[in-house]
């Protein structure tokens, strides 16, 4: 069964002046302001589009890689994934680098990094972000 979830927008005044704010529609996790200086320079307690998307590609990568884990007979004790996404204005999102930490019992180094790749690889989220260069450093703990 297919999903849709749902984030809104609103903004008010110029983008170098202006302010707005997100909101996420799931349950109460509710509304997050943003401004452009918080994308350009220090967030000093607000949020960002990029910022969104390194939630997002986090989650979804940890989602997918401890089921590929799972799926082959080593569920992970624990998963620990940072994703940080650059953006330059003028130029937009240049890079996103993932890093994860994990606790696999039974494997090895190298069978976690062939997992964390094809992780990387497959998760929708990076799916969705082809466009940018994605780097990985995935360590088993």
């Amino acid at each position: 069964m297919a999903t849709t979830r749902k984030a809104a927008a609103h903004w008010e005044g110029s983008l170098m002046e202006g302010k707005g704010e997100v909101t996420l529609n799931s349950s109460s996790l509710g509304t997050y302001p943003v401004t452009w200086a918080a994308r350009s320079a220090e967030p000093n307690g607000v949020t960002s589009p990029e910022e969104l998307i390194a939630a997002a590609h986090s989650t979804c990568f940890s989602m997918a890689l401890s089921h590929a884990l799972a799926q082959a007979g080593n569920p992970p004790a624990t998963v620990d994934t940072a994703a940080e996404v650059d953006f330059q204005p003028g130029t937009g999102i240049t890079a996103i680098r993932l890093s994860v930490r994990a606790s696999v019992p039974g494997i090895t180094a190298e069978q976690f990094a062939d997992f964390a790749a094809k992780a990387k690889e497959g998760c929708p989220v990076s799916q969705a972000l082809k466009a940018v260069p994605i780097s990985l450093e995935a360590e088993l703990v």
